[in-house]
C-alpha cells in the first residue's frame, strides 16, 4: 500500500479545542485511504486563525506535512479542497513545492490543473455569493426590513433539515442500485463506483462515482 500524509485543519482555536470538524475529516481521509489503496503514514492537524491563514509560515502544520511527504516521496490527502485553503493563490503556491495532494472529496484521479480549476470556481463562487448578500441586505435595509431577525436560526435549522432530508432521499433512490451490484459481484467501493458510472447513474451533483461518494451513501443508508 502507498504511504499517505494526511492533513487535517479547522479555522478556529475554539474549534480545535472541541474537535468539532477533526474527526469527521479524519473519518473521511480514512476510508478514503482504505478504498483507494493508501496506508497513513502520518497525520499533521492544524489549527489557525482566520487572520493570515493563507501564509505558509502561519501554517508549521502543513509545512511539516509538506516536509514529511517529500520524505517519503508520498502525496498529502486532505477531506476537502478548502482544507488547504480558501484562495487559490496560495493553492497554486503550494503546487510549486513539488509534493502532490490529492483531495478525498474529489477522488484520487485528479492533477494539479483540475486543482486549480476546482479553487478558482470556489473563488470566483464565494465572490458572488459575498456581492449577492450585500445586495440583498442593502435592498433590505432600503426596505425598512429590520436586520438580524430573532427567528433567523430557526430558518437556518429548518434549511438544514430539508437538504439533510432530500440527500437522505438521493441516498435511498441510488441504494438500490448499489445493492443489485454488490449481487452482481461488485465487492469493493472502487467497483461499486465503477458500477454506478456504467449504468450511468450521476451524483447528486451530477458528476462521477467514486469510492469515497458510494462510502457515503452507504453510511447515510
Amino acid at each position: 500500500m502507498a504511504p499517505l500524509i494526511t492533513y487535517i485543519r479547522v479555522s478556529t482555536s475554539g474549534q480545535g479545542r472541541s474537535g468539532l470538524g477533526i474527526e469527521a475529516q479524519r473519518q473521511t481521509l480514512a476510508h478514503f485511504a482504505s478504498s483507494e489503496g493508501y496506508e497513513v503514514a502520518r497525520e499533521f492537524v492544524e489549527v489557525e486563525t482566520g487572520k493570515g491563514s493563507d501564509a505558509l509560515d502561519r501554517r508549521p502544520q502543513l509545512k511539516a506535512a509538506l516536509a514529511a511527504a517529500r520524505k517519503l516521496k508520498c502525496r498529502v490527502g486532505v477531506a476537502k479542497l478548502d482544507r488547504l485553503s480558501r484562495d487559490v493563490h496560495f493553492i497554486s503556491g503550494l503546487m510549486s513545492h513539488k509534493v502532490p495532494f490529492v483531495v478525498a472529496e474529489l477522488g484520487p484521479d485528479v492533477d494539479p490543473f483540475v486543482l486549480h480549476l476546482f479553487a478558482a470556481l470556489a473563488e470566483k463562487e464565494r465572490t458572488m455569493i459575498a456581492a449577492r448578500t450585500r445586495q440583498a441586505l442593502s435592498a433590505a435595509r432600503d426596505r425598512g426590513v429590520a436586520l438580524g431577525n430573532p427567528r433567523l436560526n430557526a430558518a437556518r435549522e429548518r434549511a438544514v433539515d430539508v437538504v439533510q432530508a432530500q440527500a437522505d432521499r438521493y441516498a435511498a433512490t441510488v441504494l438500490p442500485y448499489i445493492r443489485e451490484a454488490q449481487k452482481a459481484g461488485a465487492s469493493t467501493l472502487r467497483q461499486l463506483a465503477d458500477a454506478l458510472n456504467a449504468r450511468g447513474i450521476p451524483t447528486a451533483r451530477g458528476g462521477q462515482w467514486y469510492a469515497q461518494s458510494v462510502a457515503n451513501i452507504l453510511q447515510r443508508a
